[in-house]
């Protein structure tokens, strides 16, 4: 039986919570030991340097959350579990594939175009503080995910457009040097990960500062629970369940049974400090175990190290070969064996019509350039086979359909009808030779 990659990226740039190890880490986890399921886990410290130049926080970082992994339960022996920065291939490979994106796509990609905002109602320029890393981030992720050709890779709603990035540069790379070098990705979106209030009963989050970090000792853990924000409804007082960040975070770690006693208990006037009591007891009873591993691993770095080194060998036996054949595709070869057998015939870069589904629930398309810019991008449509057709009657007519299909397109920033124009009699001329 064929088995399905997926890949997880997590960035090393703070200490792990409990709303990670809820939302994100415990399913994983769990998911990772599905035999017919090849999981690759990667810590992404290139990432880190994006918006982190404090060295010894991302060291500190990449050692809690190694050790973080580990301790809740990754087993290396069953997962690739790797340090990105071990992987040499994913930096080639990043070069590879900047040189098939599109400068269009990425001045699209959710954090370029959200700094270029901010600094516009600044009063700034659009660029004022943007780097280099930031702005080709989607490439350095399309790299991290197409080295090992992931099919699947779970992702929150807002990865998504980075996914769909991914998706052009396989195509694009594949579609330049004739080859089926790249599967396509697809991201995986859980609708029900749950996210966990913080010490406010705002979301928790590093950003507002109001955490539970995952492996604090009991002292700290009882401390933090103690201070949660309630409301002033004395014990005896009926409480609330809903917008309760207690009973929120008690339901994460709680079975339904225990759950419902709670709800049950808060409806005959249970203390705060009672409730504050329950939900330590019961965090404390799933952490405990996992704590001595964790803080075994913490005073032991070299032994993360050499896990972390093993999984990078691991991940080398499939990013190599790729690379290899990646490079001859494009030119870079062994001069002398250049006369030893006939260059392959490079097939005719042409421009790309894509089909694809929003979050929305609609389908869209556009045409892509064989360079990988954008070139026209549709409205949504409410089924495929509206989009179908008129992608069909675009590469049947050429640019004599498009004053037709029009009113079905979007209008995009510094492309021109003539350029459309052009690439549509290119596909036109194709299709009939």
């Amino acid at each position: 039986m064929s088995t399905t990659r997926f890949l997880t990226g997590i960035t090393p740039s703070g200490t792990p919570h409990l709303g990670n190890y809820a939302g994100m880490m415990r399913p994983a986890i769990e998911a990772s030991r599905n035999k017919n399921v090849e999981n690759f886990y990667f810590l992404a410290d290139y990432h880190a340097l994006i918006k982190c130049q404090d060295p010894e926080r991302v060291q500190r970082s990449t050692i809690e959350i190694a050790a973080s992994w580990l301790a809740a339960g990754l087993d290396p022996e069953h997962v690739t579990f790797y340090r990105q920065s071990d992987i040499p291939e994913i930096p080639e490979l990043t070069w590879f594939l900047t040189c098939v994106t599109g400068k269009g796509i990425l001045n699209r990609a959710h954090a370029y175009k959200a700094s270029v905002d901010k600094n516009n109602a600044a009063g700034t320029e659009p660029d004022d503080g943007v780097t280099a890393g930031l702005f080709m981030y989607p490439v350095l992720m399309g790299a991290d995910i197409l080295v090992f050709n992931a099919n699947k890779v779970p992702v929150g709603r807002d990865q998504v457009q980075h996914l769909e990035m991914a998706r052009d540069m396989a195509s694009s790379f594949n579609h330049i040097y004739g080859g089926e070098y790249f599967a396509l990705p697809e991201a995986v979106v859980e609708e029900s990960v749950a996210t966990l209030p913080g010490l406010d009963g705002r979301k928790m989050s590093k950003s507002y500062n109001n955490t539970i970090p995952l492996f604090a000792t009991r002292e700290q853990l009882k401390k933090l629970i103690n201070g949660i924000t309630t409301d002033s409804r004395a014990p005896g007082e009926p409480k609330e369940v809903e917008g309760s960040a207690l009973f929120q975070i008690y339901q994460a770690f709680a079975s339904a049974e225990e759950t419902e006693a709670l709800r049950q208990q808060y409806a005959a006037g249970i203390a705060w400090s009672d409730a504050k009591q329950a939900l330590f007891e019961r965090i404390d009873r799933e952490i405990a175990p996992m704590r001595e591993r964790y803080e075994y691993l913490m005073a032991h770095p070299a032994e993360l190290e050499e896990i972390l080194q093993a999984g990078g060998i691991k991940a080398r036996k499939l990013a190599t070969p790729l690379l290899q054949q990646l490079r001859s595709a494009v030119g870079i070869r062994n001069l002398a064996q250049t006369n030893k057998a006939k260059a392959k015939t490079a097939k005719a870069a042409l421009p790309q019509f894509k089909q694809y589904r929003e979050a929305d629930g609609q389908f869209y398309f556009k045409l892509v350039a064989a360079d990988g810019q954008l070139l026209l991008q549709s409205q949504g449509f409410t089924a495929p086979k509206e989009a179908g057709q008129s992608i069909a009657q675009l590469q049947r007519e050429g640019a004599a359909a498009l004053e037709a299909i029009k009113p079905r397109l979007q209008s995009l920033d510094g492309i021109s009808d003539a350029q459309v124009a052009q690439a549509l009699e290119q596909l036109r001329e194709a299709s009939e030779q």
